[in-house]
């Protein structure tokens, strides 16, 4: 991970935060294999870092946490690993249904869901109902997502809406396309964090990223600590911001 200059806990509740953070959550995998245990059990360990994660994300101030859990390509995995990773997902989505009501957070989803199981469907359901009560921290879970499909739906609304007369080609323009995003009404994420040591985006958010932070980060998800999180964002807060512009002299 970069340097930073140190910075201690008093200094800490001066620094800025981002509104919206973005997590990567890679490593599952490898986590499990060095110790000699199957992939299933990284993965297992990795979602109970998830919660752990995004409670402190709550307590802390952060307004929008967006978690990649499964993308688009993830199918490509071997048929047993894809199994025990649905398994888990009712799992902890069954437990989110309590959990993050008593934190008041509010669960919403990214991407395709309508592929999954009926059951699986059922409990999304459930949980983003129950979300319509809750005010507090948005947590976005990547599910079945990629930003090129992403891209791919916005574009094809898009061009429904043209067909249809309800919209005017040369009224398209950046807000149009974000309002048919899968994050539509909430700002672009500040902060994108990969733990893993891996030096690629992933197709995670491409259009909402386009001025995130980036920070990798060498260590695997299921060690990934709250004090790394408050290590980057330190870094968050030592980085000179200017989406284009220049500083000032």
């Amino acid at each position: 991970m970069e340097q930073v200059p140190n910075q201690n806990r008093a200094d800490r509740s001066q620094r800025p935060l981002p509104r919206h953070v973005g997590i990567i959550m890679d490593g599952n995998g490898r986590w499990a294999q060095r110790r000699g245990l199957p992939r299933s059990a990284g993965h297992k360990e990795g979602a109970k870092n998830f919660k752990r994660i995004a409670k402190y994300c709550n307590r802390i101030g952060i307004q929008y946490l967006t978690v990649y859990a499964f993308s688009t390509e993830n199918w490509k995995r071997p048929a047993l690993e894809i199994k025990a990773l649905m398994l888990l997902f009712k799992q902890y989505l069954k437990e989110a249904l309590d959990e993050f009501e008593e934190e008041n957070i509010q669960i919403r989803f990214l991407g395709d869901t309508s592929v999954f199981s009926s059951d699986l469907q059922e409990l999304i359901r459930q949980t983003q109902e129950a979300a319509k009560k809750q005010t507090g921290m948005v947590l976005n879970i990547a599910m079945n997502y990629g930003g090129r499909a992403e891209l791919v739906s916005a574009v094809k609304a898009i061009c429904a809406k043209v067909t249809s007369g309800e919209l005017e080609q040369n009224e398209i323009d950046e807000a149009t396309i974000s309002q048919y995003l899968d994050t539509a009404g909430q700002p672009d994420p500040d902060l994108i964090i990969r733990p893993s040591g891996e030096y690629r985006t992933s197709n995670f958010l491409l259009w909402q990223s386009a001025y995130a932070e980036y920070l990798f980060m060498d260590i695997l998800w299921p060690d990934f600590t709250p004090e790394n999180l408050e290590e980057a964002l330190d870094a968050y807060a030592h980085r000179n911001r200017r989406f284009g512009g220049v500083t000032p002299v």
